[in-house]
Parts: structure tokens; C-alpha cells; sequence
């Protein structure tokens, strides 16, 4: 039996295009393109997925929304902003996490297409890793052909419609801010360091140091979770630096840190002052309360719906900027 592939190959079109012409989308083909494809289906005997044709003219009612970590504090927050948006749009929710694994992250996006979701929210930093990229851009070019929406939260890479979190300047911000209060000497625990995200928040940060002239952060790696922050403060700790602050570039890799300070007899702020990014629910029973940079998660959950539910063409991306957040984990410096 002919399939979909079949019928773009020998009509000389993109997979995207064959399925926009047999499968029901409402975006435009021009009318030498569509006698060409329907040209071919009939010739090879091709047989449209009624399934397909429903997901095509948006009568599914799914949302599936993919996440990085389940049991980090960030992504929940997104996702409960996602499904209150769902709700009050009389969806129905699936919701897949990838451990922090790209290619079960593009897995999930081929199964959610097997299974016609109507809409697929992607939420996490990108890799540095361009063949995975590809792949995944190929994976959703497969499903949008269907007639499948998209959204993603994070870095505005995959040409689709984005909310992107203005990660850098938030870092160069809280930089600038911790600087005011006479911080001169720092310490970064950058994640890792294949992370797009990891590197915007780490880079923000000491370029603003750079335009301020002081020296650039001494910069420890960790994974991007509360035990990679335990793990990095400790390697920073046993370096015996002159720091006196720390930016941790999530907040659940601070908490990692502050848990490590304690165990190592380093008060904060007393003898260390720390700071994350994020602004997740779980500081506010944090002691000392931590300074970080405040992102509205579940708003960045809620929009990204709304940007799959939108209009169709050029994808769109709306920027969502971070508030420098000060609170007791950092104290100021005299002399």
C-alpha cells in the first residue's frame, strides 16, 4: 500500500506539502502543487488517513505537553499553567516527561502525533547538539504537516511558535544587581555545558561583569538539578577561592548549593552570600529566602497554549522577561 512518503516522493514535493493536500490542513497550496500531489495519490493508489484528516481540521481535543523533569519545581509550574489553560479550553491533557533525554523527548513527539494530539507543548532548554536539533525539527515538521500545533518554552530554534525567556538578560540583570550591593569576586555553577539555557543564564552573568569591570566568575559545572548544585559548591568549596557570592543558574541547583554551604559549616549570607534564577514555589519555605531572578512559570505555560491555538503562518515569539528578586540569601559588602 502507497503511503504518505510515497506520494511526496513521486510528486516531488515536501512530506509537509503532500499531507496539507491529502490529509484536510487549512493552510494554502497553490493549485499547480495540488494537481501534482493528487496526481500522484491516485496514480499510486494512495488512501487518506481519516485520522489524519481529523487532527487536520482540528477536531482533537488533546494537549500533550512534553517536559524535561517531572519532580523540578520549574517545569511543574509551567505545566499546571499549561493544563489550567487546557481546561478552560475543554481539553484533555497527556503529559510525558524525558529525563532530560533528547531523544526521548523526540520519541514522545512521534507518539503524541501516532496518537493525534491536537496540540504538542515542548518545554526545556535546547541542546547544543545539531544533529538532535534536526531531528527533532524534522519530527515536528512531520506532525505540524498532519495539521498538528505546536508551541515550545525556550529557546526560539525550532521554527516554531515560541515563549522565550529572556534567560540572559535576566542573568546580566541579577549580575549587575548583587555588583550594587560591593560583591566583586564570583562564582558560577553553570550547569552543564551542552544546555542552551545553561549557557544564556552563565554568559549573561559575566558579560555583565565584564561591562562592569570586575573579574570574570569562577565557573564550576554541575548537572542541572539539586544534587549537581550540592556537587559543584562542593568542588568550589574545596578550591578555597576568595567568592563571596554565588549565582546558581536554577534555583534547584542553589538549593543543592545552600544544602552543601551548611554541611561544610558556611553560613549564608554570613561567610557566603547565593543567588539562583527561576523563582520556583518551593523558596518561598527556603531559610534564608533566595535571591533569584523571578520568571512567571505558570503564565509561560498558559501562553504557550494560546500561541498553538493561534492563528496559523509565520510562527510567532513572545519574549518573556525576568525581575531581579532580592531577598536575605544575599547580604551587602563593605570595604
Amino acid at each position: 500500500m502507497a503511503t504518505l512518503e510515497d506520494v511526496a516522493r513521486h510528486a516531488g514535493v515536501s512530506l509537509a506539502t503532500a499531507s496539507r493536500v491529502l490529509n484536510g490542513s487549512t493552510r494554502h497550496v497553490g493549485a499547480a502543487m495540488r494537481e501534482r500531489v493528487e496526481f500522484s495519490a491516485a496514480k499510486l493508489g494512495y488512501r487518506v488517513d481519516a485520522a489524519a484528516q481529523t487532527l487536520a481540521r482540528g477536531a482533537s481535543n488533546v494537549v500533550g505537553i512534553v517536559i524535561q523533569d517531572l519532580t523540578d519545581p520549574y517545569f511543574a509550574a509551567i505545566a499546571d499553567g499549561a493544563i489550567r489553560a487546557a481546561d478552560g479550553h475543554d481539553m484533555v491533557v497527556t503529559l510525558g516527561t524525558t529525563y532530560r533525554d533528547p531523544e526521548r523527548e523526540i520519541a514522545l513527539v512521534a507518539t503524541l502525533n501516532a496518537q493525534r494530539a491536537r496540540v504538542v507543548l515542548i518545554a526545556g532548554s535546547r541542546v547544543t547538539d545539531e544533529a538532535v536539533l534536526r531531528r527533532l525539527r524534522a519530527e515536528l515538521d512531520v506532525y505540524r504537516a498532519g495539521g498538528g500545533r505546536v508551541a515550545v518554552i525556550g529557546q526560539d530554534i525550532l521554527g516554531t511558535d515560541t515563549v522565550a525567556p529572556l534567560n540572559r538578560e535576566g542573568a546580566y540583570d541579577l549580575a549587575v544587581a548583587l555588583a550594587g550591593l560591593g560583591h566583586r569576586r564570583f562564582a558560577t555553577l553553570a550547569g552543564p555545558s551542552n544546555l542552551l539555557t545553561a549557557i544564556d543564564r552563565a554568559g549573561g552573568f559575566a558579560a555583565a561583569l565584564s561591562d562592569l569591570g570586575l573579574p570574570p566568575p569562577l565557573v564550576v559545572r554541575g548537572a542541572f538539578d539539586r544534587d549537581g548544585g550540592h556537587a559543584a559548591t562542593c568542588e568550589l568549596l574545596a578550591l578555597r577561592s576568595d567568592v563571596t557570592c554565588v549565582f546558581a543558574v536554577t534555583d534547584v541547583m542553589a538549593t543543592g548549593a545552600l544544602a552543601a554551604l551548611r554541611e561544610n559549616g558556611v553560613e549564608v549570607p554570613r561567610d557566603m552570600s547565593l543567588a539562583g534564577f527561576d523563582d520556583i514555589a518551593p523558596l518561598r519555605d527556603l531559610v534564608p529566602s533566595l535571591t533569584t531572578v523571578r520568571l512567571p512559570l505558570a503564565r509561560m505555560g498558559s501562553l504557550a497554549l494560546d500561541l498553538a491555538l493561534g492563528h496559523e503562518g509565520v510562527p510567532r515569539r513572545e519574549t518573556v522577561g525576568g525581575e531581579v528578586v532580592l531577598r536575605d540569601s544575599v547580604r551587602p559588602v563593605t570595604g
